[in-house]
């Protein structure tokens, strides 16, 4: 039976370090527990016993240093900024061409799907490449 709790660990670590998700981490080291406590008993019922137990525990003793490590939030890079944000047309963007908006402090090429006069507030909806795609704000929408 202590082979068989050696195969599981070897497996299920192998699947760990396949996957870098911390899936099996647990119960690598339970069935790594369980071939110890195999050695010296082994009673088919007292192994499984110690293997669910010592997984379920390492689980639980382990979850809010999982979650610190897999929640890391996302930062938005200067790109990324300024999706959402508005704007104001600096050049004229004609349908399907382009032209300028100022957003932020900075001048980009934009594009939209209909014309928007200068001085007109947009607001940007993505970033492709590194012209903008905008549309139009009316003064209701703000």
């Amino acid at each position: 039976m202590t082979l068989f709790w050696l195969i599981l660990f070897i497996i299920l670590a192998l699947f760990e370090l396949a996957t870098t998700n911390l899936v099996s981490i647990w119960f690598a080291i339970g069935a790594l527990i369980t071939t110890f406590v195999s050695l010296i008993n082994d009673n088919l019922m007292l192994n499984l016993a110690v293997f669910t137990i010592s997984s379920l525990i390492l689980l639980i003793l382990t979850k809010k240093f999982v979650k610190k490590i897999k929640n890391k939030e996302i930062v938005p890079t200067n790109l990324d900024l300024v999706i959402g944000k508005i704007g104001t047309v600096t050049e004229d963007i004609l349908k399907d061409e382009i032209g300028e908006v100022k957003v932020l402090g900075k001048k980009w090429s934009a594009y939209s799907n209909k014309e928007i006069k200068k001085d007109s507030k947009v607001k940007i909806l993505s970033i492709n490449g590194v012209k903008l795609k905008v549309e139009e704000i009316k003064e209701n929408d703000k």
